[in-house]
């Protein structure tokens, strides 16, 4: 018998604070739509699982443990089966240092003590369910983002009117996959969505909102869904922006709106499920940092491209070559819960989309779902090739601190746990 439970809460932060996404600091002065911690925890045979989905930029691997280590300590619950995962909204509270941005101590302290009485309120909701999972495809929304150029550089966010451009440096990941939640043979409690792209309508404005991951749970709630966790893929070079200048983006309502209806037609389709097995396991990697050129760390080196402020890039250059030096390797976890045919993985990273299908496409026959920005945050990680043609995600920054080999190093990590779980 499978029981499920599910329980969110507004962790919205209050005007004033300090918004996290674009490396320099920015205030909140207007609140569009409410952020929110959601979470969905299963029992079945194997043991217990638990997802938690933050309304965040990312989750350091700290805060991570600390909800875990709370959660076991409160409720029992084992932390190794507790998964912790950010949509990667650019227009919410400073969890941790971006940039010329500090960590708001205070708010990671306050929706802290808000998260852990939600997780009781999914084990206090725990009741006879029944799982479905399947999945769908939207092929419109996210784009590559990172523009080849005639000169073998790459531009991120580059566009085809530029007389350099020459084609997209790589491919999307159009799956939609929906894990579901139902009551015995009748209403719909909850859904799990995954996508791949990033959530940037704001975030330089000041304006605080859950972004399209906000709208995509709106829409299904205004259809009868009454939760639904969003855990954002391997998006770390995908976003919605179109680099045809002949395209406008799409509105954050539309992206929502187009989801959704792919939910809804995957949940039309699918078959329920009344026991599954499940499993949890994680492995620590240590993944190599950037070895920098001095015309890396000057910002100069070829297809080097610096985003927003150059204070970011160099005020923190101290700090970051130290630790560079003094640390020698970054750690980073991978972790599994298997649900049935159905492996979640999650990734400490802004991964790079071909690293994400090739987890995919080594985890067959399996079902593998890719989790990014969960369980901490090492920063963006390509494949080892991307690195050479530059574009911003591969500009060295304390955010694009680990080097090539990175991404094949997590993604064999996750291939192991699917095959020897």
């Amino acid at each position: 018998m499978i029981r499920a439970g599910l329980a969110a809460v507004d962790i919205t932060p209050p005007l004033g604070s300090l918004i996290i996404g674009w490396l320099v600091e920015k205030r909140a002065t207007q609140i569009a739509d409410p952020l929110h911690a959601r979470v969905l925890v299963i029992e079945a045979e194997g043991g217990p699982l638990a997802f938690v989905q933050l309304d965040h930029l990312s989750v350091r691997w700290t805060t991570a443990e600390t909800i875990r280590q709370r959660v076991q300590a409160a409720y029992g619950f084992p932390a190794a089966r507790v998964l912790v995962g950010a949509t990667h909204t650019h227009a919410g509270p400073a969890v941790a240092k971006t940039g010329l941005v500090p960590r708001d101590d205070e708010y990671v302290a306050w929706f802290l003590d808000r998260l852990l009485p939600t997780f009781g309120a999914a084990l206090a909701d725990l009741r006879p369910a029944e799982i479905g999972f399947g999945s769908g495809f939207e092929c419109t929304v996210a784009r590559n983002r990172r523009v080849l150029q005639r000169d073998g550089t790459v531009r991120t966010h580059g566009r085809f009117d530029h007389p350099n451009a020459l084609a997209v440096e790589g491919p999307i990941d159009p799956e939609v996959a929906v894990l579901a939640v139902r009551e015995p043979a009748g209403a719909l409690r909850g859904v799990l969505v995954n996508y791949a792209c990033h959530p940037t309508h704001h975030g330089s404005d000041g304006v605080v909102s859950a972004g399209w991951p906000g709208q995509l749970a709106a829409a299904l709630q205004a259809a009868g869904c009454p939760h639904c966790l969003f855990f954002n893929g391997a998006a770390g070079n995908l976003h919605f922006s179109n680099p045809d200048p002949r395209t406008p983006a799409l509105a954050m309502p539309a992206i929502g709106a187009q989801l959704a209806g792919v939910v809804q037609e995957v949940l039309a389709g699918l078959e329920w499920q009344t026991s599954l097995p499940t499993a949890a396991a994680r492995a620590r990697v240590e993944l190599p940092y950037r070895e920098p050129t001095p015309a890396e760390i000057a910002g100069t080196v070829r297809g080097a491209q610096r985003f927003v402020d150059p204070r970011a890039y160099d005020d923190g250059m101290p700090e970051l070559l130290a630790r560079i030096r003094d640390r020698g390797t970054q750690p980073a976890e991978v972790q599994l819960l298997r649900l049935g045919p159905v492996d979640f993985l999650s990734i400490p990273a802004e991964y790079f989309v071909e690293l994400g299908l090739a987890i995919k496409q080594q985890c067959h026959p399996r079902r593998a779902v890719v989790l990014g920005y969960a369980n901490g945050m090492v920063g963006y990680v390509a494949p080892r090739e991307a690195y050479a043609r530059g574009g911003y995600e591969c500009t060295f920054i304390s955010s694009s601190r680990v080097g090539p080999g990175a991404g094949e190093l997590l993604a064999a990590a996750a291939v192991e746990l699917s095959q020897t779980t």
